[in-house]
């Protein structure tokens, strides 16, 4: 599944309890995340849930970053499960320089979140792109 999978399903839901629901799914799909990850270093602090992301970093000068993820709130599972298919797999340049934040509000998400979910989006996000600084900082 890509981005654009995820954009052209909810450009096809016409209401957003439909599209609430739809998170929920995407959440739902995510892989297991083993309860050996669930430490203080990968707590995404500033989510009013409790989120979980685990960095994988690769070799080479643009190392390529693979994340897992999980948060104990539905909502906000499937929003990790969006940021995870925009972000993971991909070289760190390319992560530093992708706004998830344009492509969410793209999909008219933010909007319709309470401001702390928003404040939680805003927090994984950041922690994913601080990822990827470190990684090309290591590189």
């Amino acid at each position: 599944m890509s981005i654009d999978d995820i954009i052209e399903s909810f450009g096809l839901l016409d209401d957003w309890e439909d599209r609430y629901r739809y998170l929920i799914e995407l959440g739902r799909d995510l892989p297991p995340f083993p309860d050996s990850a669930r430490t203080a270093a990968n707590k995404v602090e500033g989510c009013a849930s409790q989120v979980w992301l685990e960095t994988r970093v690769g070799p080479g000068p643009d190392p390529v970053l693979t994340f897992v993820g999980d948060s104990d709130a539905h909502l906000v599972k499937g929003l990790v499960a969006v940021l995870l298919v925009l972000y993971s797999g991909r070289p760190a340049s390319e992560i530093r320089s992708t706004d998830a934040l344009q492509v969410l509000d793209g999909l008219g998400l933010r909007e319709h979140l309470t401001p702390q979910r928003s404040n939680g989006l805003r927090s994984m996000v950041g922690r994913i792109r601080a990822e990827a600084e470190r990684a090309l900082a290591a590189a």
